[in-house]
């Protein structure tokens, strides 16, 4: 086997943006992932970039915000290499806000809802507008995968990571096809960072979502995101699934159990339903499930991990991994460089929840 400057266990969205970005700045990158690239929580997601989620941890601001900064240049380099272009599907979204909070100058009144969106039924809830994109994580991990065939990184499929240990200077890694020695390696496994057997004891544990799609009908021209604490609507607006919506999501802390349940699928429909009364009119086309890897903090682990020479985790992204990729590509590769961050990332150690972790 070859010798690169670096491998990364997993081909999510977080792994194969930090190849991506750690390849620009000429570096030899092997990605290893024991299924298929982008497979789980990547293609899963809704697709918001959900920077001002009120629900997000504070702490998470400056990473998020730092995110979004990047995102269009982080397009731009994906569609430079893959020669597919990643559109943004909404621009806005209707965000409810708890009653118990003050009143702020962005928020909407019932005479403004019921112009700016005719369906809606506030009932409940408390408006704002937020300046919020999102996107279709399909076309954005069709357009990566594009991206990383179109240079020299080596990515393994279905290849997992059995074992990790310190030699000398560099890492020996160990999998199914045989071991390799590099300067440098970085878990980005995802939901299952703790599962691997290389790296017992990271402190993530995978939190399920369900959701499912339906065709909005063409009295409903949907062109903004609604979320509420307890469900999310958002459409598509362009590309193979304009005119469809996404509906979403469950917080399942069940393990690795990825079995959808229509029971499930049929609360969140009348959650949804509740709040837009024509979507109880709309056929839905799919439901399906992914992992999010959370943490107990809600924040990601980033940095080096205690006890593990040249070893570094990227992991933990919870419900922001599409919003954050950008980001932690940028960080984490400035971490790998030594060179300053572009942001502070105490928030985001891995010293944090981890203790010296068992010696290899």
């Amino acid at each position: 086997m070859h010798h690169p400057d670096l491998c990364i266990a997993g081909a999510g969205i977080i792994g194969l943006s930090l190849a991506l970005e750690l390849h620009h700045r000429g570096y030899r990158v092997t990605v290893f992932d024991q299924g298929d690239p982008l497979a789980e929580s990547s293609s899963a997601a809704a697709g918001m970039l959900a920077a001002y989620d009120p629900d997000n941890p504070s702490q998470l601001l400056p990473l998020a915000t730092l995110s979004l900064s990047l995102y269009p240049n982080y397009l731009d380099r994906i569609h430079s290499l893959s020669g597919i272009r990643v559109p943004f599907q909404t621009h806005t979204t209707l965000q409810s806000v708890p009653t118990r909070t003050a009143a702020t100058s962005s928020e909407l009144t019932a005479k403004d809802l019921s112009h700016l969106f005719p369906a809606l039924v506030p009932r409940k809830h408390r408006f704002i507008l937020l300046d919020e994109h999102s996107l279709d994580p399909r076309q954005l991990a069709s357009a990566l995968l594009a991206a990383i065939h179109a240079t020299t990184i080596d990515l393994q499929p279905h290849t997992p990571i059995l074992s990790t240990r310190p030699v000398g200077n560099a890492v020996e890694i160990t999998t199914p096809i045989g071991t390799m020695q590099t300067a440098q390696f970085v878990n980005c496994a995802g939901a299952w960072a703790a599962a691997s057997s290389h790296q017992p004891g990271i402190p993530v544990t995978p939190k399920k979502g369900q959701m499912f799609s339906v065709v909005l009908p063409p009295s409903l021209p949907m062109h903004f995101v609604v979320r509420t604490p307890d469900i999310y609507v958002v459409p598509r607006t362009t590309g193979p699934s304009a005119g469809r919506a996404i509906v979403g999501a469950t917080v399942e802390d069940i393990g690795f159990d990825k079995i959808v349940h229509p029971s499930d699928i049929d609360h969140l429909r009348s959650l949804a339903i509740t709040l837009l009364p024509i979507l109880a009119s709309t056929q839905q086309l799919e439901a399906w499930c992914g992992l999010r890897p959370a943490t107990a903090d809600g924040l990601p682990i980033l940095g080096t991990l205690p006890g593990r020479p040249n070893h570094f985790i990227a992991t933990g992204h919870y419900r922001n991994g599409i919003l954050l990729a950008p980001a932690t590509a940028k960080v984490m590769a400035q971490l790998i460089l030594g060179e300053t961050s572009a942001t502070e990332l105490t928030s985001f150690s891995p010293n944090r929840f981890l203790s010296e972790l068992p010696s290899p």
